[in-house]
């Protein structure tokens, strides 16, 4: 967000630690009579809520969701959660996203109590608190997701006061759900439409109405999250300017303050070079290949994903009419079809062996361009940098160990930093140094999507067939395949029919691991459409060898209350089966 978090805030007040960490002691702040006094002071207030809603453990991490699902594999940081293994109450990333969800919920809580009285406009008063109810909605529609009903407090509960003594038991379901509908009504009536460029980022009434009838729709409100969801598509109320990027792969190669009107609610960052305020996707998403990266992907596109992608026609993709009987062969007669053999300096490709390395190339380029937009496929090519920083031509091959080298990223070929046969991430990757531009690999210095347009198109398709409104449906599921030049439903051959509700619940989820793969949706549409535990099945490389193995339990749907909080807090109660 164009908000990139330079001013030290003076308020240290509003540094909060979370709700539940009772050992939290405040040091020296500025009283009420220094601060809360100037529309900068507001300013500044408003900039520690979102320093705090992209920290890494609140929602700067967004996009690693998806190694939790069926559309990716990784180590970390959600790796308990993911293989279902060590998943506990125990686990350090669930207590970390509790705390940090806290951590903004008494930001916000700060600005609300505070901004009411400042000697300033009453513009401002409305679009700071709107803003602060927007954020804290966000936080506990979070915490709804993960644990359901939590402690609430609201901005009567002063941190700084009553730090030592938050003991509040949980409150249901239904409350908590209430409490944030009523936050995101408020900040539908107090944000603006939008703002002015160098406040680019804050949220604004359509990201509010966005987020409710997301909310709307997560509780099978269906004509209710429809009404939300047509406001600010078709423009019911206000010109909100939101519309399709035209280029999918550019949408997420916005840097240098760029910003596009699909984005309803992002993070909009700059490089190291500049000003060092952003997401760190590539530690994650990286590969060892990129920007002179030490340790890389972490989190990769499983073979689910890749294999998902529909071939260019719209007719599902199989690769048995790749290559005869290749979905009942082992891995290694995978291996022969698919394999290579390079020098031991990692420079030239020595033999194509039994490997025709077109027909494996065609098996993804000839697919839905999101796949490899999304995803960088075996013989495809990226560009990285040299051992330095320099931009370097890489391949990804397929080498096979026992006909001559390995991959290394100094050289021609990408190398996987776990050891893995697996693919890697193109999205939100840089290519090259950005011209200069980008020099910190753990800041990717892209626009980030947290609400975007497409995703409420879907969203808006899903409640209209829910809601028995076929046709619509379709219309609004084939903007999005339109804009990636995918023929739409219903538009001729007999694969794209769809005649029924169920048909079309099918094709919606589909759509959203299409477009949204790598943002961190897929999760939470998993859980929420009863379809987690049909989604964890090991994990398994482009040959079809074990990289490691997942578990379910019942009790997975629902996330333990961490133990540190119950240990601080004798009025929690855990959830069930933990």
């Amino acid at each position: 967000m164009k908000l990139h978090h330079t001013i030290a805030l003076a308020l240290t007040a509003t540094m909060l630690s979370a709700c539940e960490t009772l050992d939290f002691a405040p040091g020296d702040q500025l009283s009420d009579a220094t601060f809360w006094q100037t529309e900068e002071h507001a300013r500044q207030a408003a900039i520690g809520m979102y320093a705090a809603m992209k920290a890494p453990w609140c929602f700067g991490l967004e996009f690693t969701f998806d190694m939790c699902s069926d559309l990716a594999d990784g180590t970390t940081p959600w790796a308990d959660i993911s293989r279902g293994t060590s998943f506990s109450s125990a686990s350090g990333g669930v207590a970390n996203h509790w705390q940090y969800l806290y951590e903004l919920v008494h930001r916000s809580n700060t600005v609300i109590r505070n901004v009411k009285g400042m000697p300033v406009s009453s513009e401002t008063i409305e679009r700071v608190t709107g803003e602060a109810k927007f954020l804290r909605a966000m936080a506990y529609f979070r915490m709804l997701n993960c644990w359901g009903g939590v402690p609430y407090y609201d901005e009567s509960c002063d941190i700084n006061l009553e730090f030592a003594s938050l003991d509040s038991p949980r409150c249901s379901y239904d409350e908590l759900l209430q409490h944030v509908l009523d936050d995101l009504g408020e900040a539908i009536s107090l944000l603006p439409v939008a703002w002015e460029q160098a406040d680019l980022g804050r949220a604004t009434k359509g990201a509010a109405y966005a987020l409710r009838g997301k909310v709307y729709l997560y509780n099978g409100r269906w004509q209710e999250a429809i009404d939300d969801f047509e406001e600010i598509i078709y423009n019911r109320h206000n010109n909100y300017g939101y519309e399709l990027h035209s280029d999918y792969n550019e949408l997420f190669r916005l840097y240098n303050g760029r910003h596009s009107n699909e984005m309803i609610f992002s993070v909009q960052s700059l490089d190291g070079n500049t000003a060092g305020y952003a997401l760190d996707i590539v530690s994650y998403f990286g590969n060892k290949s990129t920007m002179r990266l030490i340790a890389s992907n972490s989190i990769v596109p499983s073979t689910t994903l890749a294999d998902m992608y529909e071939n260019t026609d719209g007719s599902p993709f199989d690769w048995n009419d790749v290559f005869a009987g290749f979905n009942q062969a082992g891995p290694d007669e995978r291996r022969k079809l698919m394999c290579v053999a390079i020098d031991d300096g990692s420079t030239t490709v020595t033999s194509t062996l039994q490997c025709d390395t077109t027909r494996v190339a065609d098996a993804y380029r000839l697919r839905d361009p999101r796949l490899c937009l999304n995803i960088i496929t075996p013989y495809s090519h990226y560009l990285g940098t040299d051992a330095g920083s320099q931009p370097m031509d890489k391949q990804f091959v397929l080498a096979d160990p026992t006909q001559g080298g390995a991959p290394m990223e100094a050289m021609a070929f990408i190398r996987n930093s776990e050891g893995w046969n697996s693919y890697f991430w193109r999205k939100f990757i840089p290519t090259g140094n950005l011209d200069g531009y980008w020099g910190e690999y753990n800041r990717t210095p892209y626009e980030f999507p947290l609400i975007r347009l497409a995703d409420v198109l879907l969203m808006l398709a899903e409640a209209y067939n829910e809601n028995g409104q076929l046709p619509e449906a379709i219309n609004e599921l084939n903007k999005v395949r339109a804009r990636v030049g995918m023929p739409g439903l219903n538009s001729g051959p007999e694969w794209l029919k769809v005649n029924d509700k169920d048909q079309m619940a099918l094709r919606i989820r589909r759509e959203r691991a299409f477009e949204l793969a790598g943002e961190g949706q897929r999760y939470w549409d998993l859980r929420r459409w009863g379809m987690l535990q049909q989604s964890v099945h090991d994990a398994t490389d482009i040959f079809g060898d074990l990289m490691y193995t997942r578990t379910y339990q019942p009790r997975h749907e629902l996330w333990p209350i961490p133990l540190v909080e119950l240990d601080r807090n004798r009025n929690l109660s855990q959830n069930p089966g933990w």
